[in-house]
């Protein structure tokens, strides 16, 4: 993963689709909590099982948060999502898709910055173990798009997180997969780069793990289909998105609370 030259995220689909607005409500807080300014938590935040959310250029969205909500709802956990970009802003929906050289270079730079991976993990990681010291036995992860970048890469050592999940990551790599330590759920869309699934999952069917782990294709869906691309007026994408909550959610149970 180059962070240094011209380009950092060369995932086509992922610089392509623009977001989609939704009305829903999230049910959780934004406050400060442990080294972040802002973290959306969600669910009873004296549960064992904690999860750490990490979302995708947009920040905060509403579709994100709901899936949050679904996944604290359903597991009895506390789900937080920080602001990983702090003290600077998410990428702004609607500079998105960029159609002028400026904003091409703006969105690139953003991933040099702002979204620079090796710094996302590095504050993932030290969240996390912030986390197992304020109460968590049992810690999971999992990351959108640019977020499933930073959160398979987490999954390197078994400190601090337990299992990690990535849905329709951008920069998909199969060395990510073979550093990985912990169990993992990947799902993706019909954007991802096949090869480098297939690669990931040979990888992973041959951890002394690989009965946890879980995967899933959805042939049908666009990259961003179950965070802030997420068009849930239209049935197919409601029916996925719930689908990949579902899954997310029966693994997590499987990893952290079996």
């Amino acid at each position: 993963m180059t962070t240094s030259s011209n380009v950092h995220n060369t995932n086509e689909a992922c610089c392509s689709i623009p977001p989609v607005q939704s009305d829903y409500a999230p049910k959780g807080t934004i406050k400060q909590y442990g080294s972040f300014n802002k973290v959306y938590i969600t669910g009873p935040e004296k549960s064992e099982t904690k999860i750490v959310c990490v979302f995708d250029i947009f920040g905060f969205f509403p579709q994100t948060q709901q899936g949050a909500d679904i996944v604290a709802g359903a597991l009895n956990a506390t789900v937080y999502m920080p602001d990983f970009f702090e003290p600077d802003a998410p990428f702004p929906a609607e500079k998105f898709p960029p159609k002028t050289d400026k904003d091409k270079a703006d969105l690139q730079a953003f991933f040099g910055g702002p979204a620079s991976p090796p710094k996302a993990i590095e504050k993932l990681t030290t969240f996390g173990r912030f986390l197992k010291t304020d109460g968590a036995k049992t810690l999971g992860a999992y990351g959108f798009c640019w977020g499933g970048k930073v959160t398979i890469s987490a999954g390197a050592t078994p400190d601090p997180f337990n299992s990690v999940a990535v849905v329709h990551p951008a920069m998909l790599s199969a060395a990510d997969a073979e550093k990985l330590t912990v169990p993992l759920a990947i799902y993706i869309s019909k954007d991802e780069p096949i090869d480098e699934y297939d690669k990931i999952l040979q990888i992973i069917r041959k951890k002394p793990f690989a009965a946890k782990c879980d995967h899933k294709k959805y042939a049908n869906m666009f990259h961003g289909f179950a965070a802030a691309r997420a068009d849930l007026t239209k049935e197919d994408n409601r029916k996925e998105f719930e689908d990949v909550y579902a899954k997310l959610i029966r693994f997590f149970r499987n990893t952290l609370q079996s």
